[in-house]
């Protein structure tokens, strides 16, 4: 009898520590996957962040004050594409998990040989991706409009990618936890999209009564549009450091949770 000489083991991990293919992988596929409908996930929002600027500067007319030291226009434009930020990062993520759940193709992606890890950066840094898209064209549309100046490429690009990564972390969350289409629908039109529009988009924080004010500092949503205003008109209602640091540990809580839950097979294992 010869004996077959076993070179592996069931349960052995053979990728190394990261399997940066299978995580190329996923990301191709769930980067893929928006793209081929750009009309919906990238053109849309744009569109839509376009007709808010023209609508409220049509509707001000010449009476729109100065905000923040620029004209309202000016103002306004950074939060309108911080607000596709952040709907559209947790789109991609919550929609990706909810569509395979709802599907049964869930169980491709569990029986792959990647880890939480790779799978929760994978499917978030693809939420990211598309929010870089949406983030320059929206810039590129409104330059023929009105002027759109960056004062801070370094703040533009950090707020933006911590804004996606958590917001895309969220998503991942809201779709673990969604069985259907309804209950993603109550978390978006409930909370995301009330959030998003209440946390400064529209008007500066100093309209807002005093508790009011004080409330918004601790909103995630208020230091992601602040953010970003900030590195285009170089004023903001907020500490720009305490925004970063805020921020920065937001996205860790998030994304850890998301981990964690994906890990335990949380509504996707029976």
């Amino acid at each position: 009898m010869i004996e077959l000489e076993k070179k592996y083991k069931i349960g052995t991990r053979r990728f190394g520590l990261f399997n940066w293919i299978g995580f190329y992988t996923l990301y191709k596929k769930e980067t893929l996957r928006f793209l081929i409908v750009s009309g919906q996930t990238i053109l849309g929002p744009v569109v839509t962040a376009f007709l808010f600027l023209l609508v409220i500067s049509l509707a001000l007319g010449e009476n729109r004050g100065i905000v923040l030291g620029v004209p309202f226009v000016e103002f306004l434009a950074p939060g309108l594409i911080s607000m596709q930020i952040i709907q559209q990062s947790f789109a991609h993520s919550s929609s990706s998990i909810l569509s395979g759940k709802m599907m049964g193709n869930i169980v491709d992606l569990v029986g792959s040989p990647l880890s939480s890890l790779e799978v929760t950066l994978a499917v978030i840094f693809a939420s990211i991706t598309r929010s870089l898209m949406i983030s320059f064209l929206s810039i590129f549309v409104f330059s023929f409009f009105i002027e759109m100046r960056l004062e801070n490429f370094l703040y533009f690009t950090v707020f933006l990618l911590l804004s996606s990564f958590s917001m895309g972390a969220m998503g991942f969350i809201a779709g673990l936890w969604s069985d259907k289409w309804e209950n993603m629908a109550t978390v978006t039109n409930f909370i995301i999209i009330p959030m998003s529009f209440l946390s400064g988009t529209f008007y500066s924080l100093s309209r807002l009564p005093e508790i009011l004010q004080k409330i918004s500092f601790f909103n995630p949503f208020f230091h992601m549009i602040d953010g970003l205003r900030f590195s285009f008109i170089g004023n903001s209602d907020g500490s720009i450091k305490f925004s970063l640091i805020y921020l920065f540990l937001f996205s860790l809580i998030i994304w850890f949770i998301s981990f964690l839950l994906y890990k335990k097979g949380y509504k996707i294992r029976n």
